[in-house]
């Protein structure tokens, strides 16, 4: 009870409603101490500490802003050298289909140079080779047909333009009848 005594002692001359005088005097000065060092130290350093933050903000923002806008240039740079590309691309593609069609219609063209050139060609060599076996035919046919009628008649015919005339009248005779057998042959069909 010595706790209770002691606070009747101190308080009983004084009214609780009434402030101590020296109490609020020691705790204005206290305030008004912490009150000059928040504003002389620590609201400073909370503005320069918020105006920094502020500053970055809107500097991030003017950056980010610039980055789009030449983001979106290089963007529409793109999408014009990719159309340009595409109007290259389209042109080279015709050119290549109208080289490629002059090419072969160039190669047709060589190939039937070439075609008719090898056809005439051969039907010379044919040509050739059916005079060199018309000649030849004749040659033997002649010598045959000679022996043979030199064999009938019973003497020779050993004389060059006697012989010619025999085998070129016999031969006559022989493109006549197989002439008129074609000429037949066709008739009947």
């Amino acid at each position: 009870m010595i706790g209770t005594d002691v606070i009747l002692a101190a308080g009983e001359g004084a009214n609780p409603l009434v402030p101590n005088w020296w109490e609020v005097l020691v705790t204005a000065v206290g305030f008004a101490v912490l009150m000059f060092i928040v504003v002389k130290f620590i609201a400073p350093a909370l503005e320069k500490s918020y105006q920094d933050r502020v500053d970055a903000i809107e500097g991030g923002l003017e950056k980010a802003e610039k980055a789009q806008a030449e983001a979106n240039a290089m963007m529409a740079d793109y999408q014009q050298q990719l159309q340009d590309a595409r109007v290259e691309a389209n042109r080279i593609r015709e050119e290549a289909r109208t080289e490629g069609a002059q090419i072969l219609a160039e190669f047709k063209e060589k190939a039937a140079a070439e075609s008719a050139r090898m056809t005439e060609q051969a039907q010379a060599q044919i040509a050739a080779e059916r005079q060199q076996a018309v000649s030849s035919l004749r040659s033997e046919v002649g010598t045959l047909a000679t022996s043979l009628a030199g064999k009938i008649v019973g003497e020779s015919l050993d004389d060059d333009a006697r012989s010619q005339r025999v085998v070129d009248r016999f031969l006559a005779d022989l493109e006549r009848s197989e002439s008129a057998r074609t000429t037949s042959a066709g008739a009947a069909e």
